[in-house]
């Protein structure tokens, strides 16, 4: 799942202005992109060697996701999702309705009037609409029109005073600028014209001073889409149309979309407050609707094609189709951790880092996207160039109906699942794919040590959310009382010195684990992997099992399988 390092090109770095020979890389050194020419084409799972069973199951997941549950009603109304994989989609799947209700009761439409997803449905992108407002900021800083250390006051004086004079374009990017989440108050409610809105997010005052915190803030994109106006000379959607969506072909994907795509269009939210019923072809951010449907934070509208070739051109290190929107070290910068001071927060130039609430396990400290107020999720994982779009409008007809991270999770799992975790000895090896606040284990047959030389080996493949979900190597002499062993582990990623139990993701590669096993007419030995009330990884799988004393063979999982009691686990031979 591994490839090869692309070298950068020597040099100053294009938007940092420095030479820095590690700037811009990701934080694991064998990290590339796919080959700059790959095009997206359809297939099966099967011919790129994916398991077509979990993604089968995540689409049985969202087809339950559109039918009432004890709510009454259902999370989402529709959805569209798309998973590619080495440069083939290998699936596409549209359920629900992408109109479905009459008002903010959830009255359903008669069902003449009702129109259902589509492969094509044309979706309110909401936060997403941040990675285009950061590309054409990045697309600027190429052309040297600044750093991403600039000061922002450098193109606006609102910024020239106090703690705000410190504001760089890379704090608006990462969200460290320590602006408030939203303007106070709300721009379509506070200011009676546009003008008045745009001087009102520049004047905005700071909750936190500048680089002490991380807090996600509307305020941010939209600074940056002023930036990106004032530097062009042109209105952001026309900036955005001219260097990134027609360039890439991305014929769907735009600000304000012209009626005559509405059929196309999957309704949001029955607004009362503003008073503008049910909003479908406009969009649904308030704020950016106050300021005419385009704004740095929210605006764009795009389908799941098109959202899959802005994918592919970012595994594709920034072209797509021969067409290059942004340089391959810019490329590489926008996916690195610039928030390292703020662990639970990875964040790139525009980009959101490991976040497994709805990447899932495809989380890694390289995996990249956004998400959406609308219910729209991007997530990209560069080492296996692979890529997941959810696209739901979970706001239609309200936005109380609930939660749809779940539902990400589980979408993005299912290709992260569907991926080999080919056996490392042997023919299978033992897998355990638990879901949230479950236990397994793998017990074996009690054997008989005579000294304390007895060691128990073994390789480790562990995807987990971290801590939480642990997987313990346990030793017990009467088949009731476990006690954990301690064990030392190889491998990348892996920890050092001894440990009580394995966890963590990303590192994607087999671990070699070996530790003593207690002295004992008859001990058993079993692997204990639970997992916590939320997010979890791609699982555990265990291989090529030994214990062995003085030379001599006590346990040898691979010549006796039979040897094994597995509660939760498989023998899985991918």
């Amino acid at each position: 799942m591994l490839v090869a390092l692309t070298t950068l090109t020597s040099g100053a770095s294009a938007i940092t202005g420095r030479h820095d020979p590690s700037a811009g890389r990701f934080d694991r050194p064998h990290q590339g992109f796919a080959a700059p020419w790959t095009t997206l084409r359809d297939g099966k799972p099967q011919d790129v060697g994916l398991d077509p069973a979990p993604i089968k199951a995540a689409e049985d997941f969202l087809a339950s996701w559109t039918k009432p549950d004890a709510t009454g009603h259902p999370h989402f109304s529709g959805a569209v999702g798309l998973l590619a994989h080495d440069g083939v989609v290998v699936d596409r799947y549209a359920v629900g309705g992408a109109l479905r209700y009459a008002d903010a009761k959830g009255t359903e439409l008669p069902a003449d009037q009702q129109i259902p997803m589509r492969g094509d449905t044309i979706f309110d992108m909401a936060s997403i609409s941040k990675l285009f407002t950061s590309i054409a900021v990045l697309q600027l800083a190429e052309r040297g029109q600044f750093t991403i250390d600039t000061p922002v006051s450098r193109f606006f004086p609102e910024f020239a005073t106090g703690d705000k004079a410190a504001i760089t374009v890379k704090m608006l990017l990462t969200h460290t600028s320590g602006f408030d989440a939203d303007p106070i108050p709300s721009l379509w409610a506070g200011y009676p014209d546009i003008p008045s809105r745009r001087q009102a997010v520049l004047d905005s005052p700071l909750k936190n001073k500048p680089g002490t915190t991380y807090l996600y803030s509307d305020i941010n994109l939209l600074t940056l889409g002023f930036i990106v106006e004032k530097l062009s000379g042109q209105p952001l959607d026309k900036v955005v149309h001219d260097r990134i969506t027609a360039p890439l072909g991305m014929t769907d994907t735009g600000y304000n979309p012209p009626a005559a795509k509405l059929s196309r269009i999957a309704a949001t939210e029955f607004e009362a407050n503003p008073p503008r019923g049910m909003v479908r072809g406009s969009v649904h951010d308030e704020n950016a609707w106050s300021l005419g449907g385009v704004a740095g934070h929210a605006g764009v509208f795009s389908t799941a094609s098109d959202l899959a070739t802005l994918a592919q051109t970012i595994l594709n290190g920034g072209s797509y189709r021969g067409h290059r929107i942004l340089r391959e070290d810019t490329v590489r910068e926008m996916l690195t951790n610039y928030n390292q001071q703020f662990p639970d927060d990875s964040h790139g130039l525009g980009f959101e880092l490991d976040q497994p609430w709805y990447m899932g396990a495809l989380a890694s400290p390289v995996s990249a996207g956004h998400t959406g107020f609308t219910g729209t999720t991007l997530v990209i994982d560069p080492e296996s160039r692979s890529f997941a779009i959810l696209l739901t409008n979970r706001v239609h007809p309200a936005r109380t109906w609930g939660s749809i991270n779940t539902a990400r999770q589980v979408w993005a799992t299912s290709l992260a699942r569907a991926m080999a975790v080919r056996p490392v000895v042997g023919k299978d090896a033992w897998t355990s794919t638990l879901g949230n606040a479950g236990v397994a284990t793998l017990s074996t047959r009690p054997f008989t040590t005579d000294s304390d030389q007895a060691i128990v080996s073994f390789f480790a493949f562990v995807d987990t959310e971290g801590s939480g979900d642990p997987l313990q190597l346990q030793a017990s002499t009467d088949g009731v009382n476990w006690q954990p062993i301690a064990v030392s582990v190889s491998g990348p990623g892996a920890p050092s010195g001894s440990v009580t139990s394995l966890s963590g993701h990303g590192h994607r590669a087999w671990w070699k684990v070996a530790g003593a096993v207690p002295r004992s007419s008859s001990v058993s030995l079993r692997w204990r992997y639970s997992t916590d009330p939320s997010y979890t990884g791609r699982g555990v799988s265990v291989d090529g099992v030994k214990v062995t004393e003085s030379g001599r063979s006590l346990l040898d999982g691979e010549r006796d399988p039979a040897a094994f009691v597995a509660e939760g686990w498989q023998l899985s031979s991918r």
